[in-house]
């Protein structure tokens, strides 16, 4: 009973994780018609959410310093292509697309990763996943209707795909992650990288840093600014990280980020219900597709045998 009770809370912290996360494109679609840069969303958010998980990070840390000195290459990595650079494509993808399009073209990261290791790990996928992959880039034609009246903006489209290579980046480093070193430590140590490399290019003139600070249309709505940051923060970072770390400690990284891909259904429900966003129905039978295709994925996954000998994968989600 106990048990039962256990997974049944697990699957709750997952669920709330996807829908914490899902909300993230719906907020900063505000900021960028506000006339935000894409850039300046990303390091607001990632910036403050690593300075309000710092202090569980620095707590979980007593003692443990060793730990960190010997992953700190792995965060540094971790921030800039997991952090910054999934973050910054997928932005920059739905000032061009509807969220739950810009989103979907991300979730293709995770095919990514099954061609990944093929080609460099040599593991070759079995038939559900070829399956699987072979049904999200079936899907991912629908979705961009390429024979449609309302054809999708390339530069966007480029975007999404960028977002795409980010969070299959995520993915290949999160496998081999030290088991030793604590999620919220890697994610606050992640977010506070890929915001100061953000910062640093932006006072470089390299990417753009624009952000006003006067009200903003979120909802159908006039409000603050402050309404969507801290939306951004503290329920699409902070909420999101702490419930789908949560989730992964109780259920376990592979089962919590397969409940995880719930959260492109939950971003097309939010855009839709807050931003008036719904994607055509071949769009929509695309992206149903893709959802299936990266759940066969998974679920191949969780037919795996697990090696005793590999590091604990770190928990799902620097997502959109």
């Amino acid at each position: 009973m106990r048990q039962s009770s256990a997974a049944g809370a697990g699957l709750a912290l997952a669920l709330l994780s996807a829908v914490t996360f899902a909300t993230s494109g719906t907020f900063a679609r505000s900021l960028i018609d506000a006339g935000w840069s894409a850039e300046a969303v990303v390091m607001a958010r990632v910036g403050i959410a690593a300075l309000v998980l710092a202090v569980p990070a620095l707590l979980v840390m007593r003692g443990r310093w060793p730990v960190l000195r010997r992953n700190l290459a792995s965060i540094g990595v971790f921030g800039l292509l997991g952090v910054a650079l999934a973050q910054v494509c997928f932005f920059n993808a739905v000032r061009y697309l509807p969220v739950g399009v810009a989103l979907l073209l991300e979730y293709l990261g995770i095919i990514l990763v099954v061609g990944w290791t093929w080609l460099v790990q040599g593991q070759r996928p079995r038939r559900l996943t070829v399956v699987g992959s072979v049904a999200a880039l079936a899907g991912l034609v629908f979705v961009l209707d390429l024979t449609g009246a309302a054809r999708l903006d390339p530069i966007g489209v480029l975007w999404g795909l960028g977002a795409a290579v980010g969070l299959a980046g995520y993915f290949v480093l999160a496998g081999r992650i030290d088991s030793a070193l604590p999620s919220v430590v890697m994610a606050s140590g992640g977010m506070a990288v890929g915001s100061c490399a953000l910062l640093l290019l932006g006072l470089l003139g390299a990417l753009p840093l624009r952000a006003t600070f006067g009200t903003v249309q979120f909802a159908g709505q006039q409000t603050s600014w402050l309404v969507p940051i801290a939306g951004l923060v503290l329920v699409a970072a902070v909420v999101a990280y702490l419930a789908g770390i949560a989730a992964a400690r109780i259920l376990g990284a592979r089962l919590a980020s397969f409940v995880g891909l719930t959260e492109v259904m939950f971003a097309v429900l939010i855009a839709w219900l807050l931003l008036g966003e719904l994607p055509a129905i071949v769009q929509l039978f695309g992206g149903a597709l893709i959802v299936a295709g990266v759940a066969l994925v998974r679920l191949d996954e969780l037919r795996a045998p697990v090696e005793p000998t590999q590091p604990k994968t770190a928990d799902p989600a620097l997502t959109a």
